[in-house]
């Protein structure tokens, strides 16, 4: 399994507004090229974003289903991209302070990463984690920023 931690600078309400609108997971999540449908009931459990995802002139399109939904605290989908599978992503949004700490855990469901599953693996799925949960903090502390009064007032 591949674990990462991000403290974002915004309320766990705040970034539960991001993973709450599917039309919006092609900012965030890395290698998203676009999102094709969005179920209009997303984040409930069950529906579905279809996505294509690649990287240069390889592109595969995607299904992720949501299997859990605890609004502004849980969220954890099941990603589909044959040939190579199935993977299961849970994500969790825990207040700290003012902010949030969202965990991000990646885990090999079905296909060929069961079989290479393991260090090496975990290590390129934490890299690609890492740089997606840096493009949903930065996301989610833009639009924190602009709609937080204080900053558009300058102290006297």
């Amino acid at each position: 399994m591949a674990r990462n931690r991000r403290l974002i600078l915004s309320s766990p309400s705040e970034v539960w507004d991001l993973l709450s609108d599917g039309r919006r997971y092609g900012e965030w999540v890395t290698g998203t090229r676009q999102v094709l449908t969005a179920d209009p009931h997303w984040p409930a459990v069950g529906a579905r974003l279809r996505v294509r995802v690649g990287a240069g002139p390889m592109t595969l399109d995607d299904t992720c289903v949501v299997r859990v939904c605890e609004p502004s605290h849980r969220l954890e989908l099941e990603a589909r991209a044959a040939p190579f599978g199935a993977a299961r992503i849970a994500m969790r949004l825990l207040p700290w302070g003012g902010n949030t700490l969202f965990t991000l855990d990646w885990h090999p469901l079905r296909g060929p990463g069961i079989r290479m599953h393991g260090l090496p693996v975990d290590y390129l799925v934490r890299v690609r984690n890492g740089m997606m949960l840096t493009k949903l903090a930065r996301i989610a502390v833009r639009e924190h920023a602009g709609t937080d009064e204080s900053l558009e007032t300058p102290a006297r």
